[in-house]
Formats: structure tokens, sequence, C-alpha cells
């Protein structure tokens, strides 16, 4: 009998009860990139960097740690709709992230840019936001392969307690 190849087996499941709060909570209405910066609790918000035109915040869910998201202030679908200024500032703040990660966290590489649209794979599409992604060599290992578990190594807010104060600093 020939052995089962990783995507004939069946899916294992990985029990998360904390998740089951984010799936029976109420949702948030409107645009989270336009209402997490109007409040006032950075931290809570996982928001690391307010910029002139644009905001530096940590994914809820990431896909590696230390996984950044850059938004506009402006509420846009596409880069087409935002300013020079806007656009210079995320490519900026971009490169600044990357180069906190790098020494904060020893990333070796980036995925950097964004998902436009739903057929694009953008899961908020009505306002345009760069995933700046850390990578390192084997962070793609035999757990998502093999049991299609994806290990976290550290929390949210301690990735967040470990890269405001190089944020602060920009």
């Amino acid at each position: 009998m020939k052995p089962k190849t990783p995507h004939q087996l069946p899916l294992t499941r990985l029990w998360a009860p904390w998740r089951m709060d984010y799936i029976l909570s109420e949702k948030e209405n409107g645009c989270i990139f336009c209402n997490k910066p109007k409040k006032d609790n950075d931290r809570n918000m996982l928001i690391l960097h307010r910029g002139k035109n644009v905001f530096v915040m940590m994914n809820l869910y990431p896909y590696n740690n230390g996984h950044l998201l850059i938004a506009p202030y402006t509420h846009a679908d596409n880069s087409n709709e935002l300013t020079i200024q806007d656009r210079g500032e995320i490519m900026e703040l971009a490169n600044a992230s990357m180069e906190i990660i790098k020494k904060s966290m020893n990333a070796e590489g980036f995925n950097f840019g964004a998902n436009v649209g739903k057929s694009g794979g953008a899961g908020i599409e009505e306002h345009i936001h760069f995933h700046v992604v850390p990578r390192w060599q084997g962070d793609t290992n035999f757990m998502p392969i093999i049991s299609h578990i994806k290990v976290q190594v550290e929390g949210l807010l301690e990735t967040y307690d470990n890269l405001k104060p190089h944020f602060d600093n920009l």
C-alpha cells in the first residue's frame, strides 16, 4: 500500500478555546483601521506607532510573530486613492519596521505587501493596509505540513512590549 501524502491525511484539530471569545463576540461596527486609531489605549489596540498619515499595528491573528500591519488614516480601498505623502510614509515605516524586527527579533527576511480586493485575498478589503511579515529559515517547518498546526513562539503582548520601545524612537 502506497503511503499517504500530507494532503491526503485527515486534518488534525488543535483546540484553541480562547478563539471562542472572538467567534462569539459582537463584531465591531465600522472599519478597524478607522476605529482603532481613535481609541487612546495603544497597547490594547496593538498600535506600535502613530505617524502623520499612517500608523503601524500588530496583526491580531499573525502569520508569524512580529507580523505588522501598516495602514493609512485615510479610508481607501486601494493605493491609487492615497496621497504621495501617505504612500511615502508607508514605505518609510515599512523599512523602519523591518530594521526594528531584524534587530530585536533576528528576522532573516520578510514578506511585504498588500492584499487588494476580495479576490486578492484581502480580509478587510475596504481599507488598504500593508503586511510586514518577518521570516526565518525553517519557519515553514513540518508542523503545518504534516499536522496542519502553526506554532507561535511568543504571545502578542510580549511581542508588543518587545517592539514598542523601538517604535517610540522613530
